[in-house]
């Protein structure tokens, strides 16, 4: 596996996501030695960059994370986040100093571990400063509890304010080929500032798998049901992009995630995407498309595609979303 750096900080050019082994997703949570001997297969197979977050399970996922990496400590980046559980009593998202040094604290308890490699903002905090969240986040830079801090899902104008303050290794967001937001304005800005940037949901939350055609088959609980994109007829519509994906991927002796985690890393150095799966297969996939190397008409044809249609969240989510197409 490749590297690449983001900021100050090398990881492999593919990461893994842990979230989906404890929430949200169909099968979460329900074989958790599988999820572990996923973890560890990554690490034998280069990929060092591990992200989850207080808020999955909650805190489970952090806890099953330090489990499968506690004998290799040391041969992974281990990312958290912080901001949309409070410690402090205060409704909604908290990014108060208070509440990130009660935080911090307990995700090195559930990771077991005496350092965070990379600390995210979960969600921009429009109650408190940006500037007083990095200021704290210094601090505990400073103390060694934590290497590199981030931002996710944050506009380019909350990005240059934060990276005043103390340089951001990453900035994490949702960005793959039904996901286009962050080309405007976030992207240009990360380039002119040196920050990494690392894509959650390179694969479209299953879709550009080519596997999910239908609702059929999704547990009950699976968020995917109540998405917009996958609901309201925008499935059927959406259909398109994994389609053209398929064919490219026949062209070129792939599988659709793979040639969509290809286009990913063909935007330019710095892109880190953590694409989630529970399942060995899946994970050695995935990583395989660090080889895999797309033609400039087949980039050309991936670029030309129209976005997903409908929103990417449900609309209470997206408004804990900064949005701004300018740098």
């Amino acid at each position: 596996m490749r590297v690449t750096r983001l900021g100050g900080l090398e990881v492999s050019r593919i990461g893994l996501g842990a979230m989906g082994m404890s929430a949200f997703y169909t099968g979460a949570g329900r074989d958790e030695g599988e999820s572990i001997r996923t973890m560890q297969r990554a690490l034998d197979l280069g990929v060092t960059h591990l992200d989850t977050a207080e808020v999955y399970g909650p805190y489970t996922n952090e806890e099953l994370v330090g489990r499968a990496v506690r004998s290799r400590r040391d041969e992974v980046v281990i990312a958290t986040k912080f901001g949309l559980v409070s410690h402090t009593g205060r409704p909604g998202l908290d990014s108060t100093p208070a509440n990130i040094r009660a935080a911090v604290d307990g995700s090195l308890r559930r990771l077991g571990t005496d350092r965070i490699d990379l600390y995210y903002q979960h969600r921009v905090d429009p109650s408190t400063p940006v500037e007083e969240t990095v200021g704290a986040l210094s601090e505990l830079v400073a103390a060694g509890k934590v290497r590199h801090i981030g931002l996710s899902e944050a506009a380019a104008a909350t990005i240059r304010r934060a990276h005043a303050v103390h340089p951001l290794a990453a900035v994490q967001s949702e960005y793959s080929l039904w996901t286009r937001d962050p080309e405007a304005g976030v992207l240009p800005t990360l380039r002119e500032l040196g920050i990494g940037f690392v894509p959650y949901s390179p694969l479209g939350h299953g879709f550009l798998t080519g596997r999910i055609r239908s609702l059929d088959g999704l547990d009950a609980g699976d968020w995917r049901r109540s998405n917009p994109r996958f609901t309201g007829g925008n499935l059927t519509r959406n259909l398109r992009i994994v389609d053209e994906v398929r064919e490219i991927a026949g062209e070129a002796g792939a599988t659709p995630a793979q040639v969509a985690l290809a286009w990913l890393l063909a935007q330019g150095d710095g892109i880190a995407p953590i694409p989630g799966t529970r399942r060995i297969d899946r994970l050695e996939e995935n990583s395989a498309a660090d080889d895999i190397r797309l033609t400039a008409d087949q980039i050309t044809r991936l670029n030309n595609l129209t976005p997903a249609s409908g929103d990417r969240h449900a609309e209470a989510d997206m408004t804990a979303i900064e949005r701004s197409s300018t740098a």
